[in-house]
């Protein structure tokens, strides 16, 4: 019964309490037998509990029986909190009818939170504030109400207060899902359309897409089809999460659970696809299907290069389970053979490097994080590159676009010097400003995204001491006065080392590598000249001097033209050997250099 069904997510920043509210739910619907509880249930990655943040969407279906004497079936649809996966929060939220804004009583609303809030009220979404961590001592449940009252204009005498942690009032959450989340609309005599909003690799079920059928009925003999890639496949199985899948052989409109396709790649059944049915297809998909674009990319390679091979087989198992990871060969001078990796962001990279360490034990390096440029030549062709070695000669090029981001930055007001420092340090543009509450303030840049990238969030935590938060979306791609910064060590230039820079910040950052790399190349038997070039001209250079043995220890006397012959001579070997000799750049100077602060 449609009526009897509620489909809510819970939005929420980083840290709030997310995943913990979600377990006190399935404990008190009884969805998990206390002997199977453990802490965060449903982020069942190791990476997702070290990190205390949910990177994979999940689903749970909960049995709940309300104050007014029906059972009522509630979908919980769990979604990320990071800024890197925003678009599989947004595919989430469109499964859903209502939200539960979750805010921590300590922290008030953050970036993500609203974020993620515009997505919600975006989808026209039931939205129900809580508040959580009211048992904290430092907590401010009556600031934090007042905030929400000026965000939503729920009046703040009746926003929810609970402790997840301790289970206080949790039980009121659920008579509001059931209360004020409206059920499901859709036809399930009309043709079949279901929502993929997350996936999954299995390798004996292929593909498991988790799905909210919109429209339509799926049982396990209908031979379905995938609107987007036109993939047709005959389901393998057809359940719901429990939160362990449970075959049951049929969904119907308004249901949330999974299908597993038996396909061989995500890839095929990428996040916001719509599943219909090949016999009798939709006249048209659901809205907002968009391919994952990658927006920042880096080298990968193997420190030993025997492990290409794992790597390469690593890199093509990640991939089953995130379609959002680009990768493709490439070689590097200094480094050997590697892929070209495409993110969706800092964080994204981060735990895809994690988990190639960890999962696969290979020993990587990752060279420092680039975004993909526009480059406009002369000739009116327009080329796009995502590493500073594709660069074409400057003669050639006409102009080069950047990607710009429109970035929002929640600090508290005491921190509005330090966050505008540095924000304007790295060439963002403002825009304005908002005061959600007088002790905190919105602040609206526009920022070339290859400035972000780097250690942006890192500073601006260290900053205002870890209080501000931020978020941010793609602009567009504008023109921008860079060059290439490239490194020549005895004359050769290292690929690697090689970045595109603002043509006001390369004499600094080619100044700092050079002094960096001086002090890092080990010495040899001849002078080796460290160069950085840009806009076709030497900015910086420094020497690492030649070991030297005495020629002159057994001259304890006699005539000078004895010690010049024998100064000479060496002089001429020292140079003949500097046509010969090659510099051999230690692994350890790329990764101190990769490392090399932006401050």
């Amino acid at each position: 019964m449609a009526e009897h069904i509620r489909n809510f997510s819970i939005i929420a920043h980083i840290d709030h309490g997310k995943s913990t509210l979600a377990d006190r739910l399935l404990q008190l619907t009884g969805t998990i037998s206390p002997r199977e509880m453990t802490e965060q249930v449903l982020d069942d990655m190791d990476l997702e509990r070290e990190k205390g943040v949910t990177i994979k969407a999940s689903a749970v279906r909960m049995l709940y029986t309300a104050q007014d004497g029906n059972t009522y079936e509630l979908n919980l649809i769990d979604t990320p909190g990071h800024v890197d996966f925003g678009y599989e929060v947004s595919r989430a939220l469109a499964a859903c009818e209502g939200a539960l804004l979750v805010v921590d009583a300590t922290q008030g609303v953050e970036a993500q939170t609203l974020a993620n809030l515009y997505l919600a009220l975006e989808n026209d979404l039931e939205i129900i504030p809580v508040i959580n961590k009211i048992d904290l001592a430092s907590a401010r449940p009556d600031e934090v109400a007042k905030e929400i009252e000026s965000l939503l204009g729920t009046p703040a005498d009746q926003i929810l207060r609970v402790s997840a942690k301790e289970g206080t009032n949790v039980e009121a959450v659920l008579e509001a899902v059931v209360r004020e989340i409206p059920p499901p609309q859709g036809d399930p005599t009309a043709p079949l359309r279901a929502l993929v909003f997350d996936s999954h690799y299995d390798p004996y079920k292929g593909v498991v897409a988790y799905v909210r059928i919109v429209d339509g009925t799926v049982s396990a003999d209908d031979t379905l089809m995938l609107m987007a890639t036109g993939a047709s496949f005959k389901p393998v199985e057809i359940g719901v999460f429990t939160p362990h899948m449970t075959p049951t052989g049929k969904l119907t409109a308004g249901e949330v659970g999974y299908i597993a396709t038996g396909l061989k790649t995500v890839r095929d059944a990428r996040v916001g696809d719509t599943i219909t049915n090949a016999q009798r297809p939709a006249p048209e998909p659901l809205l907002g299907y968009r391919h994952p674009k990658p927006m920042v990319f880096a080298g990968i390679y193997p420190v030993e290069s025997d492990d290409y091979e794992d790597l390469r087989d690593a890199l093509a198992k990640l991939q089953l389970n995130d379609a959002a990871l680009v990768y493709e060969p490439e070689t590097s001078q200094a480094l050997g053979f590697g892929f070209r990796c495409g993110f969706l962001g800092m964080f994204h990279m981060e735990i895809v490097q994690e988990r190639l360490e960890r999962e696969y034990g290979l020993d990587i390096v990752v060279t420092a994080p680039s975004v993909e440029y526009q480059v406009v030549l002369r000739d009116g062709r327009t080329v796009v590159i995502d590493s500073p070695a594709e660069m074409p000669d400057e003669a050639e090029i006409a102009e080069i676009r950047e990607p710009w981001v429109k970035l929002q930055i929640f600090t508290p007001t005491e921190f509005y010097g330090a966050v505008m420092e540095l924000a304007t340090k790295r060439r963002a543009v403002f825009v304005g400003q908002e005061y959600p509450s007088p002790e905190r303030v919105v602040l609206n840049f526009e920022m070339p995204l290859s400035e972000l990238i780097v250690d942006f969030f890192d500073q601006l935590k260290s900053r205002t001491r870890g209080y501000a938060s931020l978020d941010y979306q793609f602009l567009e791609y504008r023109a921008g006065d860079l060059v290439k910064l490239t490194i020549l060590v005895n004359g050769e230039p290292v690929d690697a080392m090689a970045a595109i820079v603002h043509r006001d910040e390369a004499y600094h950052k080619g100044q700092k590598l050079v002094s960096k790399l001086k002090e890092l190349i080990p010495r040899q038997l001849f002078t080796v000249p460290i160069q950085a070039v840009a806009g076709g001209r030497v900015i910086s250079r420094a020497n690492v001097k030649a070991l030297r043995k005495d020629v002159l220890a057994k001259c304890y006397g006699g005539d000078v033209t004895r010690k010049k012959k024998l100064l000479e001579k060496q002089k001429r070997g020292k140079k003949r050997m500097k046509m010969v000799g090659q510099v051999e750049i230690p692994q350890e100077a790329f990764l101190a250099v990769l490392r090399l602060g932006e401050d």
